[in-house]
C-alpha cells in the first residue's frame, strides 16, 4: 500500500478526500498514527485469545460515529501517543517476542491501513511470525482489503446492521450494509475457510454481532445473510455484551439486552443449523471489558 493514499485520503468508504498529512479526515485523525494501548487482551474469542492472550494494539479515531461505543474515549477523541512506522513495528514484536501474544490484535485499523501495512512488512523481516488479526467495524471498502490480502491472515469484523436506517439512526451511516456485505465476502475471498490449530485460529473471518436493546430482528437478519452466504466457512460470534455507558437519547440504548432477546437470538442461529458460532455465557455485560485506554498501557 502506498503511503500517498493520506494525500486525497480514500480508505473508507467515506472517500472524504482530505489531504492527511495536513488535516484531519472524518476519522477524526491525521496520516500520524496514534495508539491508545498495547497489551495482551484476555476477551476475545477464544481461538483469538489463546491461552497468553491476544496481542491487541487500539488505535486512536474511527470511521464511524456510533452513538453508543464503548470506546468513545478513543474513537471519538484524539486521546492517544504519536507513533513512527517502526516505532509500531516494535511494539508488534514485543507483543510477539516479550509478551508471548497469541496474535497481532489491529483494533479499529482502517484510517492507518497504509502505515500498518508497512509496519507488519517491517516486523515480518525481523521475525514476526504470529497471525495479524483485522478487527473491524466492517465499513470498509472491497479494494482496500483486497490490497490487505498479503498482509492480513484474519479478518475480526463486525456486522453492525442489516437495515441501513438503524444505520444512520445509531451511526450517522448510510449503506453501511452494502459495504459490510462486500467487505465481508472480499474477506472470505482472501481467507478461505477458517483454519484453526491446537485451538488457536490461524486464518479465517470471524463475524461479529452485537445484539442490541430492541433491535433483535436486525441480529437475525444479519445471521441469516451470513449463513446462506458462507454456510460455517465462517465463524458467527453472537455477543451479549452490549453496555449503556452514558444516558441516551433513544430508550432501548439505556439498558442492557435482555436473556430472552439474546436467548432469541441464538435460538434462531441454532434452528437454522449453524455449527461455527461462539455465544456469551451470563455475566459477560460489564464495563470491565472497556480499557483504560488513559493509562496508555504497553505503549513506550
Amino acid at each position: 500500500m502506498n503511503i500517498n493514499y493520506y494525500k486525497n485520503c480514500k480508505l473508507c468508504p467515506h472517500e472524504c478526500g482530505i489531504d492527511r498529512f495536513k488535516n484531519l479526515g472524518i476519522c477524526k485523525q491525521t496520516s500520524d498514527i496514534k495508539l491508545a494501548r498495547a497489551s495482551l487482551h484476555m476477551w476475545e474469542e477464544p481461538p483469538i485469545t489463546g491461552k497468553n492472550g491476544s496481542g491487541t494494539v487500539f488505535f486512536t479515531g474511527c470511521s464511524l460515529n456510533c452513538v453508543f461505543c464503548q470506546n468513545k474515549k478513543i474513537s471519538h477523541t484524539n486521546l492517544g501517543l504519536t507513533k513512527t512506522i517502526n516505532e509500531l513495528s516494535d511494539i508488534f514484536l514485543r507483543l510477539q517476542n516479550e509478551k508471548k501474544a497469541t496474535n497481532i490484535n489491529l483494533v479499529t485499523p482502517t484510517h492507518f491501513s497504509v502505515s500498518i501495512a508497512k509496519a507488519i512488512e517491517i516486523s515480518k523481516k525481523n521475525g514476526l511470525k504470529i497471525p495479524i488479526v483485522y478487527n473491524t467495524s466492517g465499513f470498509e471498502k472491497e479494494d482496500i482489503i483486497e490490497e490487505l490480502k498479503d498482509t492480513v491472515d484474519i479478518f475480526l469484523t463486525d456486522f453492525k446492521y442489516f437495515d441501513d436506517s438503524l444505520a444512520e439512526k445509531y451511526s450517522k451511516i448510510k449503506n453501511y450494509s452494502k459495504y459490510a456485505k462486500s467487505a465481508i465476502k472480499k474477506m472470505y475471498e482472501i481467507t478461505g475457510k477458517f483454519k484453526i490449530e491446537e485451538n488457536i485460529m490461524k486464518k479465517g473471518v470471524i463475524a461479529r454481532i452485537l445484539v442490541l436493546p430492541n433491535e433483535k430482528e436486525d441480529a437475525k437478519n444479519i445471521i441469516k445473510f451470513l449463513y446462506d452466504t458462507f454456510k460455517d466457512n465462517i465463524i458467527i460470534s453472537i455477543m451479549n455484551q452490549y453496555t449503556p455507558t452514558e444516558k441516551y437519547k433513544y430508550e432501548n440504548l439505556n439498558r442492557k439486552v435482555s436473556k430472552e432477546e439474546y436467548e432469541d437470538v441464538v435460538n434462531f442461529a441454532i434452528d437454522l443449523g449453524i455449527e461455527n458460532a461462539f455465544i456469551q455465557e451470563d455475566g459477560t455485560v460489564s464495563e470491565s471489558f472497556i480499557p483504560n485506554f488513559e493509562s496508555f498501557e504497553g505503549i513506550k
